[in-house]
């Protein structure tokens, strides 16, 4: 094809391939295990595939409602009445998106404008921040503190300016495994407090917590859920993320905007996805105990990560495990992940990736949502290293 002769200038100079497809390239022309990229390697529930199979036969393969299917918001209305007794309207405050990614997406383009000013938590999941700059905002970024990634709710505070338009945050955070607590809730709602910011909430790992942790949703505190706009996904809950199906819950003032540009966006959502899941969705016993389960897969990685020269940092959300190398050698995160791949044959993800800037703290990020015998071999692989 014809090379375009015009000048082309990018509205996001610098980006590059996400980090999640370099890494899960590298580790397929290697024939590596790939811990990289977070998608688990165990089946989908049958039930809910022969349910989906059967929904298609039933005819329901066209256009779904704009906002959704109203069985399928019904019961996301209900599992959020169920999981933090509140309660949002099935009409006009829950949208069914296209995953996770395109809700916050479309979010950021509903409400950003030029010169809007973004606050990010690093490391952050990378699609935040091009989000914000594609619709002209300025990011302003904030990292978490080591070792245990927590936030520094007066550096947030001093922050804030006058074009303060949103605040995004993470929880379980992706790619730490830190969660949120009640106190980080308080210090939020005393610092949006009489403030126009928006807060944008990804909970998409909202059920896959550990050690007795609860989730802590903005949409269970009033004062932020009046500013809040959360987002979910039913690709993390039922371990089915090719499907992207997501959601949304904002109050009705904010999902109207919401709306206006999700649209225009994707407009509407797999139809027979969405049956099936509302049918699925009626037995809560399909999603709440998902804690336990991942839990076990944490602890089974761990546990035979003992005898390696690898720390350990504490997960306690998501299904992603990070091990710090510094023992081991003073490389790059990038070069040690690309050197574990060709060498080694296992994939990982640097989560300096997740850094503006890059910084390396000799840390890298394990997906561990795979099966024991996936999870045993890479295991062996690190202990040897």
């Amino acid at each position: 094809m014809n090379k375009f002769e015009g000048n082309v200038i990018s509205k996001l100079p610098g980006v590059e391939t996400s980090i999640f497809a370099v890494m899960s390239g590298l580790a397929i022309r290697h024939n590596a295990i790939n811990l990289s990229q977070g998608f688990p390697d165990f089946p989908v529930s049958k039930q809910l595939i022969d349910s989906i199979h059967k929904k298609m036969l039933a005819g329901f393969n066209q256009y779904a409602p704009m906002p959704g299917v109203l069985e399928f918001r019904k019961q996301i209305v209900a599992k959020a009445a169920k999981t933090y007794q509140v309660d949002y309207d099935v009409e006009t405050e829950v949208t069914v998106t296209a995953g996770a990614t395109q809700a916050l997406f479309t979010a950021i383009s509903a409400f950003i404008r030029d010169e809007d000013e973004v606050l990010i938590f690093e490391p952050a999941y990378d699609s935040y921040g091009p989000a914000v700059r594609l619709n002209g905002g300025i990011v302003k970024y904030i990292q978490l503190q080591l070792p245990d990634y927590h936030i520094d709710w007066q550096e947030v505070t001093n922050k804030i300016t006058h074009r303060t338009k949103m605040i995004v945050i993470n929880t379980p955070h992706n790619p730490t495994g830190s969660v949120l607590s009640n106190q980080d809730m308080i210090e939020l709602e005393r610092i949006t407090k009489n403030t126009d910011i928006i807060i944008l909430s990804d909970e998409v790992y909202e059920h896959i917590i550990f050690e007795g942790k609860k989730h802590e949703s903005v949409c269970a505190y009033p004062s932020l859920a009046a500013r809040s706009i959360v987002v979910g996904s039913f690709g993390k809950t039922f371990h089915a993320t090719g499907w992207k199906m997501g959601f949304v819950l904002a109050p009705e003032n904010l999902m109207k905007e919401f709306r206006k540009a999700h649209q225009f966006n994707v407009f509407a959502v797999n139809t027979p996805i969405q049956y099936a899941l509302a049918d699925y969705m009626t037995d809560p016993e399909n999603y709440l105990h998902l804690g336990e389960f991942y839990q076990q897969k944490r602890d089974f990685f761990v546990e035979r990560l003992s005898t390696s020269r690898f720390k350990i940092i504490p997960s306690y959300g998501t299904y992603f495990q990070l091990l710090d190398y510094s023992a081991i050698s003073e490389e790059k995160e990038m070069d040690f992940a690309t050197r574990l791949i060709k060498e080694f044959g296992l994939a990982s993800i640097p989560v300096s990736a997740f850094y503006q800037k890059k910084d390396d703290n000799k840390i890298l990020r394990f997906c561990f949502a795979k099966g024991e015998e996936t999870l045993e071999k890479a295991a062996e692989i690190l202990c040897k290293i």
